[in-house]
Formats: structure tokens, sequence, C-alpha cells
């Protein structure tokens, strides 16, 4: 079995991250031959494929992008805010000729946007009759325009007056996008969600509610990600063993998505009643003085980390991790947290309700409220002593969360719908 996944980076972001372990995990199987075909290409792995083979090629790619971003951002009422928070995939490359497609037996993409695959490059691959599995590592695939909606629920229906253009209009730029991927209505695409939430958001969009979809969660490489000594690491690094080390980690933790301020708020409600905290961050900070400008407790920030040994670290010597975010179609940082025995608090309403049990392996506080946010950061530290917890989390990602379980359940997959073919 040649297995083709598609992604436009091959390691930044999420997606390409879960995309690289299901590929080794892929190739690990007697008979499973996985590539990954990608935009961006960044290593030497000879299972990566990049389909920019050429400057004059990128510099063509790159202009397509410029393009579908100006008229963007001429929609949207030249707002820089919400510019990527939208995509048109109204311009991307032809991968549909590529040797790697050719042979592949399983297409499988996962996040295609900013210039890799154009609406009608996905309509050219449906065209070569081969079974495609895509991977929603956000809510794109099921809305005309947005990779999350928030509190917008247009895409149930039909897509128009966005509110990320800013737009009063029906027959917006989000409305004209909706149409030309009406076609998804009736494809053979089989999705994918990473988590329970993001299928039953994708079973309500008029695109895909009459589409086949199964819930995978991503997979995490457990020989890093893994319980360490706590004091001993705190000792290598001389980070003090006196302090409770409340940590959150993201790729911009400055993203409005990620909540920051529901947890610099609940922070500062514990710094009434403790003076023990301290704040540890990893990730990138745009404007470092303007998020944390109101923060009452000391902090390190270790800024963007791409190395999974030294985030595996700091998981292994924080008390408790925290995931504020508005919106998780899954959770990565919280099953890295976990893998490594390290308690999460989260709010109850999205994909990481999947993953934490409340008051089992962690905290799901009450949607958008840092005063129940602070009760769970309390209730972690008040019971990170007792094995159980620690146990309960490394537990859940074990029986859940593998790369042994996550690859049979794709291979099931690939099988399943290679069957059907014939």
């Amino acid at each position: 079995m040649k297995v083709l996944l598609v992604n436009t980076s091959e390691r930044r972001g999420g997606a390409a991250v879960a995309c690289n372990r299901l590929m080794r995990a892929l190739n690990k199987l007697d008979g499973v031959e996985a590539n990954m075909l990608v935009r961006d290409r960044d290593t030497a792995d000879p299972h990566v494929f990049s389909v920019n083979t050429s400057c004059y090629n990128r510099l063509l790619n790159y202009g397509r992008f410029c393009w579908e971003r100006l008229k963007i951002f001429l929609c949207n009422g030249f707002s820089r805010k919400t510019l990527f928070a939208v995509s048109t995939a109204a311009t991307g490359i032809n991968i549909s000729t590529h040797q790697k497609l050719q042979e592949a037996d399983i297409i499988h993409l996962h996040w295609i946007n900013q210039g890799m695959l154009s609406l009608k490059g996905i309509r050219e691959l449906l065209k070569s009759g081969k079974p495609i599995v895509w991977t929603m590592h956000d809510m794109w695939p099921c809305t005309a325009i947005c990779h999350y909606s928030w509190e917008c629920m247009n895409f149930y229906e039909e897509c128009g007056k966005c509110p990320f253009l800013n737009s009063d209009r029906q027959n917006d730029l989000s409305n004209q996008v909706w149409k030309n991927k009406c076609y998804i209505k009736t494809s053979n695409i089989h999705l994918v969600t990473v988590s329970s939430w993001l299928a039953e958001q994708t079973r309500m969009s008029s695109l895909t509610k009459n589409l086949k979809v199964t819930v995978i969660p991503n997979v995490i490489d457990t020989s890093i990600f893994r319980p360490q000594e706590k004091m001993t690491i705190r000792r290598k690094y001389s980070f003090p063993i006196d302090k409770k080390i409340v940590l959150m980690g993201a790729v911009c933790l400055d993203n409005s998505i990620k909540g920051f301020q529901f947890l610099n708020e609940a922070l500062n409600m514990l710094s009434q009643k403790r003076n023990d905290l301290l704040l540890f961050l990893f990730g990138t900070i745009k404007n470092k003085d303007l998020l944390l400008k109101n923060l009452r407790v000391p902090y390190v920030s270790f800024g963007l980390l791409n190395d999974n040994r030294q985030i595996a670290e700091l998981y292994a010597i924080a008390d408790v991790t925290v995931v504020p975010s508005y919106y998780e179609t899954f959770g990565q940082t919280i099953i890295e947290a976990m893998a490594c025995g390290c308690p999460v608090v989260s709010f109850n309403n999205s994909g990481q309700t999947d993953i934490i049990d409340h008051k089992v392996n962690g905290y799901l506080a009450e949607y958008k409220n840092p005063d129940d946010l602070a009760n769970g950061i309390q209730w972690v530290l008040d019971n990170e002593d007792s094995p159980i917890l620690s146990y309960a989390c490394i537990k859940k990602v074990f029986e859940n969360y593998t790369e042994e379980i996550i690859v049979q359940k794709y291979y099931s997959l690939y099988n399943q719908l290679l069957n059907a073919k014939e």
C-alpha cells in the first residue's frame, strides 16, 4: 500500500507535526510506503518531496499567494487582524501529475492552505478516482473561508455576511467561495476529524454533512514525551525547586484564539492567595509588553522552541499546564503534557473534552470563566503530590494516543476505502 500525505509545510505548524508523526508510524508497518508531498520542504528526509522544484516555481507560487491575500485584504476593509484567519484557496499548485501522486493508492490531505492546493486543484485530485482521506486540523474544510468560525454558524446553512470580512452582504467573498466549494458535498472525500467536537461541527455544515466522517486523534511520540524526574531537571537548569510552575505553550502565544488573557486573570486572582507561582511560557510573542503588562506573577519566556526534547522537559518540570484557548480542534499540547505526567487545566468547550476527564486527569473549567480556570489550577496544585493524578494522565495517553493505536486506525480506514473501491 502506497500512501501520499499532502501538507503545505513539512515541519511548521501543528498539522505538519501530526502529519510527520503519522508518516513515520505508517512506514513502520509491513507492506506500507508513506511519503509526504509539501510546498515547503525543510529537511532531506527521503520520504518528503517538494512541489517547489525551482526558483521560478517558488516565485510564481509566492506571487499567487500574495494575490490571494490581496483580494482578501481588499474585501475585509484592509484589516490586517483577520488577514490570515481566512483562506479562499483561489490559488495553488497542480499536484495531480506529480509522480508520487500517480504512484499512490491513497491520497491523504492534511492542512493544504496558503498556496498549496486550490479548490480547482482539489477537484483535479477527485478526477484521479483514488480514495481521498482529508484530516481536518481546523474547520476550513467545512466552512467557506474561515479556519475557526468562533461564534458564527453561517456555515450550517450558507456562508455570507462574514464577520471576518466585516461584511453585511450575503453575496460577499465568503459566499462566493462557499458556492465554489459546493462540489465537495457530492465528492468521495472521507473526512477525518481529530476530535468529537470537530466531527459534530462537520456534520452540521452544509458543505460536509453528507460526507463520511471518522474521528481519529493525532498521534504522539511517547519516546520523547514521557515522564521524567521533575526535581532532577529543575536542578539541571537551575530552576527554582520551591516554586509552583504553571506552563503555557503555543506556536503564537498572542494569537487571540489561544486565550492568554484568561490565564492572566486566573493567575492574578491566585497571586492574592499565594506567592509561590512562576509562569513558564514557550512560543512566539509579537508584543511581549502588551501581552504581559497586567500579569502580577513572575514569568520566564523561552520563545519558540523547535526541539521536542526541550519541550518535553518543560512539561516534566511543570506542576500544571494550562490551555485557555477559545477553541482547540484537538489539543496537541494537552496530550504532550499528559504523556509527561503533567495534569492540564482547560475549558470544557471543544476538542480538549475528548482528552481531559474532569478531576480525574485534569480539570475542565467553565468556558471563558477565569474564576473557574483559577479553581482548576488550584485543584491541580492541591492534588499534584498524588501519584494517582499523574498516573491517570499517562494512562489516558497510552490507552488512546500512542503511535501504535493511531496508525492502526488509519491503516484500517485505508483498507476499508481500497476494498470499497474494488
